[in-house]
């Protein structure tokens, strides 16, 4: 990309090198290099462009390969970063889609000194002719935290991949020789509604519980091998229940769906951990199916692990998800539902509540606390 005036960009609004004092109309120009196809950039019948129109109060104007951005100063920076960003990615081989283009905006806009493309380039897996990548800061930051700690929690709403990701890095580590086996569990907890007597052997009634982490596997390995790893014990998927007395060595665990989990539970699970394993422990703490007022153990476990040395925690929101853009509203929705209707405390059994933010302060010193939505916190680093 190329800026046609001086630093940074030309703008001929009549600003000064320092910009146009604030509230004054600037314009930008941006000029796309030759080698980058306009389509590519701007889609098919321009779809990308008017999704970048619509998100931003600025005009914007192309003629052949130049870019003209009118508006409020801060906007039309943006815009012209939004562009480089794009440009960056098609320079490094990706396909722009419109989701990408959403996904981007909030990022820039929030100015978290990481860039976009470096955040939507980087591949956690390849199989089966696509590839597997964080399509979020909050969700890179995840990713990254299983490669540097041994326990990793990700605490998050619907659609967010928390377990998806944590998959992909589970056959990662499997190929890479890491580990010699994959665990996947998670409790069998009806959701909200009773099941009732399940016909067939005990694999096949606890099966309907584990199929979300069996469709995950056929996304990443192929079918035809699941079999074979499955009955070599490579890959193992349990129903929590299972892993009450084992050790758990060379392994990646991952509990799906923890919120269900008891008190007791988690403890028992987290004390699994043998050498030379990682756990990954994900679970939307607003969609607890427990029992009655049974505390989460999901909840508890994090003021029992708050600043546990090598245990993470990392926290998605609404701007993580990676479903229908519709999730992410209904996400929203029933936050403020819950917001109107808690009352003063919104206080749930096990010292937490249901949106999963704490009601306490800062750990002493400033160590432990917490970040804000999306936030992550973890101390130490994965021991060799």
């Amino acid at each position: 990309m190329t800026d046609t005036s001086g630093d940074p960009r030309n703008r001929t609004g009549g600003g000064t090198p320092d910009g146009p004092p604030a509230g004054e109309a600037t314009q930008v120009k941006v000029v796309i290099p030759d080698e980058h196809s306009m389509v590519a950039l701007l889609g098919s019948g321009d779809e990308l462009l008017r999704v970048i129109e619509d998100s931003f109060d600025a005009d914007i104007h192309v003629r052949g390969n130049e870019i003209t951005i009118s508006g409020a100063p801060a906007e039309a920076a943006v815009v012209a970063e939004l562009f480089e960003e794009l440009t960056a990615l098609l320079a490094g081989g990706a396909e722009l889609t419109a989701g990408a283009v959403e996904r981007i905006v909030p990022m820039l806009r929030r100015k978290s000194g990481v860039r976009p493309a470096d955040v939507l380039t980087l591949d956690i897996l390849s199989s089966r002719g696509r590839t597997i990548r964080p399509k979020t800061l909050n969700q890179k930051r995840y990713v990254d935290a299983i490669d540097q700690h041994t326990i990793v929690f990700c605490i998050g709403p619907a659609g967010t991949g928390k377990t998806y990701l944590a998959m992909a890095k589970a056959v990662k580590a499997l190929q890479a020789k890491e580990v010699s086996r994959i665990i996947l569990t998670r409790p069998a907890v009806e959701a909200g509604e009773r099941l009732g007597f399940l016909p067939g052997t005990l694999y096949e009634k606890i099966d309907p519980y584990l199929r979300p982490l069996y469709d995950a596997l056929h996304d990443m390995i192929d079918p035809e091998s699941i079999p074979r790893l499955m009955a070599a014990g490579t890959i193992e998927v349990a129903p929590l229940a299972y892993m009450r007395g084992r050790t758990l060595n060379d392994s990646f665990i991952i509990l799906d769906e923890a919120q269900n989990t008891s008190a007791e539970q988690m403890k028992m699970f987290l004390t699994r951990l043998g050498f030379g394993s990682r756990i990954v422990v994900t679970g939307d703490i607003t969609q607890i199916d427990l029992p009655g007022t049974q505390a989460s153990g999901l909840q508890i476990v994090q003021d029992i692990l708050d600043g546990v040395e090598d245990i993470y925690f990392s926290r998605l929101n609404s701007h993580d998800v990676v479903r229908h853009r519709l999730v992410s509203d209904i996400v929203n929705a029933y936050e403020a539902y819950d917001a109107r209707n808690r009352g003063t405390s919104g206080r749930v059994p096990g010292n937490g509540r249901r949106d999963g933010i704490r009601d306490r302060g800062p750990r002493a010193g400033g160590r432990g606390a917490s970040g804000g939505p999306g936030s992550s916190r973890g101390v130490g680093h994965r021991a060799q």
